[in-house]
């Protein structure tokens, strides 16, 4: 039975990756409402931890997981390395004297604790006490509630991470009120709609992008383009000899490295460096996440009846957070990219042949469950291993980044 799981960044004040919290997405035969939190947790952990591999889900940042109360006092967390995993939990425990108990066992093995969704009761001040961690809702949360409860838990040792922050102007608020992580979608989207002049280094990456995009372009002239970049030349190698490949002999030279991954394979690892250079002053985990979407559309695309445009359909993916990546509109942006008018249109416009698939990779990352089983309907994806090609998307970005 196909299980599916995905992630999201969790960032510090500096935009750098801190860890992952690890999301839910069920089996292909169930909604997300009808599995218990014990079955999810249980799911994830074993997903992770014992078929995957945490090393390849998250690249060894530590992973948030949802406790509940059951699993706590099971002590299920005990078989997972404390390195590597916060115990989150969740809103709805009661702190009861054995559950605190058990509680504290944990942070005495060194474990990190975190309180999920916290709301402020005076009652939970045993679990504030042991908590690392405090998650708050910035979106649902009144202004004067977060005052009120960061006040509150100045007395206590604890580090505060803004959930739900959907906008660069909610990350500055955020900021300023002393929270120390972030997570939510502000990393993704611009922080300012407005059109921006380019710099010429920019310009000169768009006309390598153009280079790429003829289907007169050969394996030689992509051959000079390369050879003459060093930067290029060093990820390609190192890209190749990464992990994601299982060689067992190391590629030494461009030549050979070209000659290994085909016209199309190269066109796609050209477009990544263009896209990771168009982001130098942005979050990693932006250039990442782009890519993971990128290749998921791919694979989706294979399963389906436009098989034949998967470079186009990875094209859509890893440009779709452009917009972000230069604080420029999409429409803007899409101006200056030598891009095909199919690839142009699902990302303007969320329209034509390719934007279903970018509909699927948003809906599965932000458990739109329903949304997501009837796009692939839609797209006629039967039968696809989806947990399996979402995971072959990850491994792909952390050999890539």
């Amino acid at each position: 039975m196909d299980f599916y799981i995905a992630r999201q960044p969790i960032l510090t004040a500096h935009k750098k990756l801190y860890a992952y919290e690890l999301l839910y997405r069920g089996y292909e035969d169930h909604l997300l409402g009808q599995i218990s939190g014990n079955r999810a947790t249980t799911s994830v952990l074993s997903s992770v931890f014992l078929t995957e591999g945490v090393g390849i889900i998250s690249g060894n940042k530590p992973c948030f997981v949802n406790f509940t109360e059951e699993l706590l006092e099971k002590r299920i967390a005990y078989s997972f390395p404390k390195s590597q995993i916060v115990i989150e939990i969740l809103e709805d425990v009661t702190p009861r004297q054995a559950l605190i108990d058990e509680i504290r066992n944990l942070k005495s093995a060194g474990y990190t604790i975190a309180l999920d969704d916290f709301v402020l009761h005076k009652k939970l001040d045993p679990l504030i006490a042991l908590a690392d961690i405090i998650k708050i809702d910035v979106r649902l949360t009144p202004l004067d509630t977060i005052l009120k409860t960061l006040r509150y838990l100045t007395r206590f040792k604890v580090k505060l991470l803004a959930e739900k922050v959907e906008t660069n102007e909610e990350f500055e608020r955020a900021n300023k009120l002393g929270f120390h992580y972030y997570q939510g979608y502000f990393f993704s989207r611009p922080e300012k709609i407005r059109v921006r002049e380019l710099v010429s280094t920019k310009v000169t990456l768009f006309s390598l992008l153009a280079e790429i995009g003829r289907k007169s372009t050969t394996l030689e002239r992509l051959h000079k383009i390369i050879s003459k970049d060093l930067a290029i030349s060093y990820k390609l190698l190192r890209f190749l000899n990464s992990a994601y490949f299982y060689r067992l002999e190391k590629v030494k030279n461009v030549k050979h490295a070209i000659a290994y991954l085909g016209e199309k394979e190269l066109r796609r690892f050209l477009i990544l460096v263009i896209v990771s250079e168009l982001a130098t002053d942005k979050p990693t985990e932006l250039v990442r996440h782009s890519l993971v979407r990128a290749k998921f559309c791919e694979l989706l695309a294979q399963r389906s009846l436009l098989a034949d445009y998967g470079l186009e359909v990875f094209m859509v993916g890893m440009f779709s957070f452009m917009d972000a990546m230069l604080d420029v509109d999409m429409s803007a942006v899409m101006e200056r990219l030598p891009l095909t008018d199919e690839v142009k249109d699902a990302l303007i416009n969320r329209q034509g042949l390719f934007a279903p698939f970018l509909s699927a990779a948003v809906a599965y990352e932000r458990r739109q469950g329903q949304c997501f089983a009837e796009i692939l309907e839609e797209l006629n994806i039967v039968d696809a291993p989806v947990a399996e090609l979402y995971i072959q998307a990850v491994k792909y970005a952390n050999g890539m980044v």
